[in-house]
């Protein structure tokens, strides 16, 4: 009989268990992450590509109320990881949310969010690849595309076969040159906002108020806005996976998780309040140049442009990096849990390598994809994926409400994190999502999005349902 395992035993993979064997032979996951590889994991992973890429679009639609837009998202994103850190302190595993859903809901549950983070971090490395690829032919206009893209493939494909320290490191870097640009870019707009930057007036609230006021295009705008920034968060689930290859995942999940309000705060909000305060939300050079870019250009700052290119590629390899790191590891966790083909579950030196091939290559045919069949089945691919973190959330939500009040009664010792004011928030959160729902249908390319996004994770339940059927009648 298919028997859920109690909430109250360790919550790892098979594999995870013990130090010694894994599942086929192998041996378990490693602790090679470092504390300050985790805290810098958090500290960056909040500033992903979609900061710098993204956000013109919302700016664009928004205008100045962009900041409340980030600020609404923000806010249902700060509940979400309260949630998951919530679980992932009291039930430490390379699955995360997948794994407390599996034990929450249901096998079915962890099999459908597992496999579509899966696939969306696939997906998403193809397209860092790309957007990462373009900048490098930018500045050395003889190359192609596909030589940046199977260099940056190979490069970080054979940093996450090695040991997850190097992973670790590759990320610490990577966030540290991330944070100190942002941080750099904060200071230099406060400066300038007061005053106190030669060459520049400052702008007082003349670009929040005019040029059609705070709310320029209305509250269509407004909830234009709010879509463009919800998908900019996408990715910070990736420390609760990280957390569990570390010699102290409830420490590390904790901070990570207690210090998300100020990082969302900081360097969203506060960086969207700096770009429609120092200059007009309708400039040309937003949409032309990016928002950033000027930004630092209208400060007069030498070379503003090949400067943010170097920042967004940077970007856009960490999110390569740490997006195969992450759909390796959920797929080993899903695999050991007997989700999906065990071959995947075999670790070798602390690495499931052969999860790392697989994700690695899949995000390369799909790189194939985009030049051979660039308006079908690349786009029908990035429309599967659309909308796919809105029904992970969906899951951390409802998997949360289920294990707090059994942990609250078997164990609450392990209550280390504890969601604010449950259940209520909780079900704020899932309102929020499904408000966001909504909102897609209302916009024709977002609910295309929605509807294979749907179809998907149809087919994926339908999956899980079955297996699971079958499991318990075995």
């Amino acid at each position: 009989m298919n028997r859920t395992p109690s909430s109250t035993a360790p919550e790892r993979e098979p594999a995870d268990q013990a130090a010694g064997a894994g599942p086929d032979g192998g041996t378990s996951l490693s602790n090679g992450l470092k504390q300050r590889h985790l805290s810098m994991i958090a500290l960056g992973g909040v500033i992903g590509a979609g900061l710098f890429v993204g956000s013109g679009a919302g700016i664009a639609a928004a205008g100045p109320s962009i900041v409340i837009a980030y600020a609404i998202s923000g806010c249902l994103v700060m509940l979400i990881m309260r949630m998951l850190g919530e679980m992932s302190a009291a039930n430490p595993a390379s699955g995360s949310f997948s794994v407390h859903a599996e034990r929450s809901i249901g096998p079915w549950a962890g099999f459908t969010a597992g496999w579509m983070f899966t696939a969306l971090l696939c997906v998403a490395v193809a397209a860092e690849a790309l957007g990462a690829a373009d900048i490098m032919v930018s500045w050395f206009p003889g190359t192609e595309p596909w030589m940046w893209v199977l260099l940056f493939m190979v490069i970080f494909c054979g940093t996450n076969l090695a040991a997850v320290g190097n992973f670790g490191e590759f990320e610490f870097w990577f966030a540290a040159l991330k944070v100190a640009a942002i941080g750099i870019f904060l200071v230099l707009g406060l400066l300038a906002i007061f005053g106190l930057l030669p060459g520049t007036d400052a702008p007082g609230a003349s670009h929040l108020t005019g040029d059609g006021g705070f709310l320029p295009k209305g509250v269509d705008g407004l909830m234009v806005g709010l879509l463009a920034s919800v998908f900019a968060y996408g990715g910070l689930e990736t420390v609760t996976i990280a957390a569990a290859e570390s010699k102290d995942p409830v420490r590390g999940v904790a901070r990570a998780v207690r210090t998300a309000m100020w990082r969302i705060a900081l360097f969203y909000v506060g960086s969207m309040a700096i770009i429609v305060t120092v200059i007009p939300w309708s400039a040309p050079e937003i949409a032309k140049a990016g928002p950033y870019v000027a930004v630092l250009d209208y400060l007069k700052i030498p070379a503003a442009g090949q400067i943010m290119n170097v920042v967004i590629l940077v970007a856009l390899l960490s999110a390569m990096n740490a997006n195969i790191y992450g759909s390796s590891r959920m797929a080993y966790s899903l695999t050991a849990r007997g989700q999906g083909p065990r071959f995947l579950s075999k670790v070798s030196g602390g690495v499931p390598r052969l999860a790392v091939l697989l994700c690695s290559a899949f995000g390369f045919f799909t790189v194939v994809l985009s030049i051979v069949w660039p308006d079908t089945v690349f786009q029908w691919l990035l429309n599967m994926v659309g909308a796919a973190i809105l029904v992970v959330w969906g899951f951390i939500a409802a998997a949360q409400l289920k294990m707090r009040r059994t942990l609250e009664r078997e164990a609450p010792e392990r209550l280390v994190v504890r969601m604010w004011a449950f259940p209520f928030l909780t079900w704020v959160a899932l309102a929020g999502i499904a408000a966001v729902l909504l909102l897609m249908l209302r916009d024709e390319a977002q609910r295309i999005q929605l509807y294979f996004t749907g179809g998907f994770g149809l087919v994926l339940a339908a999956i899980g349902l079955v297996r699971q059927q079958m499991r318990a009648r075995d």
